[in-house]
């Protein structure tokens, strides 16, 4: 921790012109496409600049700085820097109802994901100022979290007696329902952990696994959205938010949705198309040079037993973790717009 306050405190010395108002920004994974292509240019460059010298940023990811993924809200409620942002799934063991945010397989689109974030936004904004002592400023998607296996398969009943690491908690018991065994491994150690056959399949963003290289380890893709849009929650501590004047508050507010949050979810609604053709050579691959995993489609069958396990199985069990108060919220807002109702088993 000590090395932790150190960096974050001597890289604001040196951003921090005189009588500026200073913010220590730790963002989400260093090397994937969010982080370097919105996360840091935001921070880093568009806030300070709109703030016409007013506002100076000191910019790490949790990643450089060894942070362990559930500790990063927490730590930012406790003020140890001034903002966060990372997968709102890391965060479900302190708040198991935050887990509603990012429900699996109801939404194939990105305009459907932003309508269930958008109607869920009042909830987690709640969640967040209760458990992590923090304001809410930004939902940003990752895209679709789709299958890499190392091994082969041809549909979703193949998953059935592999171990998959599961991308989130709801992923982790809609595995289990199929007869999969679900595995906790962290992002950074499933290349390892697939090429060793701790694990057989992994779950994460189709762009997300191509960055990080995970076709070198994996031979099959699976594009079942099994989990979610793995929503990345941008929050700044509370008390920190409070001591900003009303005018910079709606500087971040303006800024921060217009210049953030607006195109990374803009970019988000063809990234699943183009992901796919950069791991599987099925067309053009903006990113860079396309590689040969094969590609494995979901059927009509697929999704009809995936949305079977989700509505009797994986939400009921949320339901019951999650409590009756924020279930009702849940039904009479994301609920609504995904035509779905979650009573408890």
């Amino acid at each position: 921790m000590k090395k932790t306050l150190t960096l974050l405190a001597t890289t604001a010395l040196v951003a921090a012109p005189a009588m500026a108002e200073d913010l220590s920004v730790v963002g989400s994974w260093s090397g994937l496409p969010l982080h370097k292509q919105y996360e840091a240019p935001f921070w880093g460059e568009t806030l300070p600049a709109a703030s016409d010298g007013e506002l100076a940023t000191a910019v790490t990811t949790h990643d450089q700085m060894g942070l362990g993924v559930g500790d990063i809200y927490r730590l930012l409620g406790d003020g140890v820097y001034d903002v966060a942002m990372t997968v709102a799934d890391y965060a479900v063991a302190d708040a198991p109802e935050l887990e509603g945010l990012d429900v699996p397989l109801l939404a194939l689109t990105a305009d459907e994901a932003k309508a269930m974030v958008d109607a869920a936004r009042p909830m987690v904004e709640d969640i967040y100022n209760a458990r992590f002592n923090s304001h809410v400023l930004a939902i940003a998607p990752y895209p679709p979290q789709v299958v890499f296996c190392n091994a082969p398969i041809g549909g979703l009943a193949d998953l059935k007696g592999l171990k998959v690491r599961a991308s989130g908690r709801m992923t982790a018991k809609f595995l289990d329902a199929l007869g999969a065994e679900g595995v906790n491994v962290s992002f950074s150690e499933v290349p390892g952990a697939l090429q060793k056959g701790v694990v057989d399949c992994a779950v994460t963003g189709a762009g997300s696994g191509y960055s990080a290289g995970w076709w070198e380890v994996s031979s099959h893709l699976l594009t079942l959205p099994l989990g979610g849009w793995d929503s990345v929650v941008t929050a700044i501590n509370l008390d920190k938010w409070n001591s900003l004047s009303g005018d910079m508050q709606s500087l971040i507010s303006s800024e921060i949705k217009a210049n953030f949050e607006a195109p990374a979810w803009a970019s988000a609604q063809g990234a699943l198309v183009n992901d796919i053709a950069c791991l599987t050579g099925n067309g053009e691959c903006p990113a860079g040079d396309a590689r040969s995993m094969t590609l494995v489609e979901a059927s009509d069958a697929d999704f009809a037993r995936a949305r079977e396990i989700l509505e009797t199985e994986v939400l009921p069990d949320w339901a019951g973790r999650a409590g009756d108060d924020w279930v009702a919220r849940w039904n009479d807002s994301v609920g609504e717009v995904v035509g779905v109702k979650v009573t408890a088993n």
